[in-house]
């Protein structure tokens, strides 16, 4: 690994790969041994090993798999799969399953189909983020923790830069706080790990995941943006860890967009009770006709 400037073999790469996470953890005060935290996993390497690492940390941890019901080959059951076998061979590892067609009458898909125009990956997008929010409320969990991993972090920053989303560029982070009683606290514990990383931690510790991307992220512009900063990477290594690293200390030391920003006006969705900035229903049960 010559952007930590490190050769590990097996046995010290999962030692370095787990203390380094609970640094992380520590340093950037995304929960502690008191939180009960909910993991949300998809059945592929990065939330598997999150879930993996932070049951060997001893943290209170749950998984939360979201069942969007995508039937292009059968992704949705083999990434539940996945997850099931985990749980099962690891003591401790509980979890819940949320059925997306169950729970609400349609699949992604087909609600995709009746709002023509909204891409399949912003509706999913909506959906994941309301349930997992919703689940950690009602479930009383202190944080909620992702599999977000470097490059992912890397390539929205690069998105965000081009556009210049400064608003979005304020908010991107290791840690989000909460900012409302409903909201639990937002965790990328892996942030600094780039994908080989995880996909290696995952291997070694014979974790079977899901390898296919969703069937519908083909031409997403996040996975152009990763190409891109692969190309990067190849030319100048560790280009993708200074790009965002140097992005978290230039804000934290020079302030670089936290200056004083408008402050969120969040009611209640009168339906869900979830957060909103809308008035009356939340872009969620909007989004279903809920009324």
């Amino acid at each position: 690994m010559r952007q930590h400037r490190l050769a590990l073999c097996g046995e010290h790469f999962t030692e370095w790969f787990i203390s380094r996470t609970q640094r992380a953890i520590e340093r950037y005060g995304m929960f502690g041994p008191e939180d009960r935290v909910l993991v949300a996993v998809s059945g592929g390497k990065d939330s598997l090993a999150l879930w993996d690492v932070l049951l060997r940390l001893g943290y209170d941890v749950e998984g939360l798999y979201i069942n969007l019901a995508i039937a292009d080959q059968q992704y949705s059951e083999e990434s539940k799969a996945r997850v099931e076998q985990f749980a099962s061979e690891r003591s401790g590892a509980d979890f819940q399953i949320v059925d997306v067609k169950k729970t609400y009458g349609k699949s992604v898909l087909e609600l995709a189909r009746e709002r023509r125009g909204r891409e399949v990956c912003s509706l999913c997008g909506l959906v994941k983020r309301h349930i997992m929010n919703r689940v950690a409320c009602e479930r009383g969990f202190a944080a909620l923790a992702t599999g977000h991993n470097l490059d992912d972090e890397a390539a929205v920053l690069f998105q965000n830069v081009l556009r210049w989303q400064t608003g979005y560029l304020a908010r991107q982070a290791p840690v989000l706080p909460s900012t409302h009683p409903r909201l639990a606290r937002k965790a990328k514990p892996f942030f600094r790990f780039y994908e080989r990383e995880t996909a290696a931690y995952a291997l070694l510790q014979g974790t079977d995941y899901i390898y296919e991307e969703c069937p519908h992220s083909k031409g997403a512009t996040t996975i152009l943006y990763k190409e891109l900063l692969n190309r990067l990477e190849t030319r100048s290594r560790g280009a993708k860890q200074q790009f965002y690293l140097s992005f978290l200390k230039t804000r934290r030391e020079e302030g670089l967009f936290s200056g004083p920003r408008e402050k969120l006006d969040l009611g209640e969705c009168e339906n869900c009770g979830q957060p909103t900035t809308a008035p009356a229903l939340c872009a969620f049960c909007r989004l279903w006709g809920m009324s």
